[in-house]
């Protein structure tokens, strides 16, 4: 499967501002002190300003990804341990009490890891892509 540029650089982009947004928003600009309390691991504030500063890294290399193909396979890593811990959470954790508690922390707990499983596929085929076409 190749991806076009144009498309790949929209991915980038998309992913980027799924992380700054997404945090963002959800946290109420990291005031929402129920989703630091169900994960402090990955979600701290400290966590939720890192994955903003993630999204800030993607949407930097959205038009010379081609440039840094390695920098994209770690990008395809750090998407799978977010995603991975995000269904390790799922197992483990009760949802609902999430959102009985806040529905805004409800949302980005059910959905943050479907964002990232999404986007570790897709930085992993933009990977094998310039692995292929590029030396």
């Amino acid at each position: 499967m190749n991806i076009k540029d144009g498309l790949i650089t929209k991915g980038f982009i998309l992913s980027g501002l799924m992380n700054i947004f997404g945090v963002l928003v959800f946290s109420r600009f990291f005031s929402n002190t129920v989703i630091p309390e169900y994960d402090t691991q990955a979600m701290s504030n400290f966590g939720l300003l890192m994955i903003v500063v993630w999204g800030c890294v993607f949407i930097s290399v959205s038009k010379t990804y081609y440039k840094v193909k390695w920098l994209i396979g770690v990008f395809a890593i750090e998407k799978l341990i977010y995603a991975t811990h995000w269904t390790n959470w799922m197992l483990n954790n009760t949802l609902s009490e999430v959102f009985t508690k806040d529905k805004m922390a409800g949302i980005y707990y059910a959905i943050y890891g479907i964002n990232d499983w999404l986007f570790f596929v897709f930085f992993l085929i933009v990977f094998i892509q310039l692995i292929r076409t590029t030396k």
